[in-house]
This record gives structure tokens, sequence and C-alpha cells, in this order.
């Protein structure tokens, strides 16, 4: 069984927070938490309207989170001002619109080759390493490989609602993706509708993923079981 690292997102602990105003939940002591739980990681994805986790949040984050501190966003300038500022372990590159619900493509690394080079570039200036999502096409990874970032985050949406019906199927053009990231000296990271039902397959069957980011669906179960006993049932689907 691979042994593929955890980070848990927590936006939507966030978002809860949101709702009423206040600091219930405590977003600070609930990362904490998640960290004495096991998650080897914790994963924000600031937006421009805030409506989850504020650009505040990811500074104060920085000040406790001991384990790696990965943060997702579109770079645009707010955005680069603040992970130049906070330097976490990793910044995660999306190309989401500013009023997108949530992530839903991955990275054109061929049409945005010029921007996306130079945003990696004052990242790794920083000594801050850098994954692009993006989806499971050859020649996309590639150009991830050929602007210099060191991971590439695989969009898994698509082997989430494949799992359903034919998990064998689902998980092929990400076996293929993982190939030619490894041919192109890239590392992996996952993310997208990963849960409990369809995580282990897709850590065993692709052992070299590093690392899963999961939020809506571990926080969704945590409403049920507890957040201690969810973060260690997930920690147990990636090989701990």
């Amino acid at each position: 069984m691979p042994m593929t690292r955890l980070s848990v997102n927590i936006n939507k602990i966030a978002t809860l927070r949101n709702a009423r105003g206040g600091n219930n939940p405590d977003l600070i002591k609930t990362a904490l938490d998640c960290e004495r739980f096991g998650a080897q990681g914790i994963t924000v994805h600031p937006r421009p309207d805030e409506r989850h986790i504020k650009y505040n949040d990811v500074f104060e984050l920085k000040k406790v989170v001991t384990t790696e501190f990965n943060i997702e966003g579109f770079p645009d300038q707010r955005f680069m001002d603040m992970v130049l500022k906070v330097k976490p372990d990793q910044v995660t590159l999306v190309p989401d619109a500013p009023d997108a619900i949530t992530s839903n493509a991955g990275w054109d690394t061929i049409k945005h080759k010029t921007f996306l080079k130079e945003i990696i570039e004052s990242l790794k200036a920083a000594g801050i390493r850098t994954s692009i999502f993006i989806d499971t096409n050859d020649e996309l990874i590639e150009g991830a490989a050929a602007i210099g970032t060191e991971r590439v985050e695989l969009y898994t949406e698509a082997y989430a609602k494949k799992y359903l019906t034919d998990r064998v199927l689902a998980i092929k053009p990400y076996i293929n993706a993982a190939d030619v990231a490894h041919k192109n000296g890239l590392d992996l990271n996952a993310g997208h509708d990963l849960d409990l039902d369809n995580l282990r397959y897709l850590c065993e069957q692709i052992p070299a993923i590093e690392e899963v980011s999961i939020g809506h669906a571990l926080i969704c179960d945590a409403l049920y079981l507890g957040l201690e006993n969810t973060i260690r049932m997930y920690l147990r689907e990636v090989g701990h």
C-alpha cells in the first residue's frame, strides 16, 4: 500500500464561520486539531471575495501550522503579494475565475506558458514549491514541465464521477498522466471530489502520488463521524 500524504483543506470550516460572523468554529483551532489528529498538511484556497478563507486567515495560519502549508489560488497580484509574504511550503496554482464556486478545470499550460513561467520563477526565487492544477492531458503535462513547476496536481473530478460505474476505466487516464509526469521529472499531487469511497483505489493504482488535498468530503464526513475519527479514516485510505 502506498503512503500518500493527507492535506486537509479547511475552506469549509471558514464558510461555516463566516455564515454567522464571529469566530465559531475557530479556524485556527481546527487547523491545529487536524494536525494533532494526524493530518500531514493544511490547505487553504483564498478567493478574491473572501467568501470562506480570508486573507488575514492565511497570515494567522502561517504563525501556527507546523505541517506542510499549501495555499491554492489564481495568481493575480493580490494573491502573489500575499504568498510571497507568507512563504508557504507549497503554492498550488489554479485557473479559477473570480466567481467560480469551486475549481472546474486545469491549466492550459501552452496557452498560458509565459504567464505561468513568470509566476513560477517568482515563487522559486522565494523558495516556494509550485504545483499546477492540471487535467490528464499529455501535452499540457509536458507543458507544465517546460515552464518549471516541481509538481502537478491531477484534477480528479472525472475520476470520482466515473469511479461510481467503472473504476478501471476511471483510473486509466490518470495512470497514463502519472507516467507522463514521471517521465518529465514532475512529482504528483491529486485533488477534487476524493472521498472515503474512491481514495484508496486511486492511491493503490498510482503510488507515486505524493499528496492529496481533501476538504469538502472530509468535512461532510466529520459531521457524522467526528473530525478526529474522520481524519484517521482518511489516513488509513492513503496508507498510514
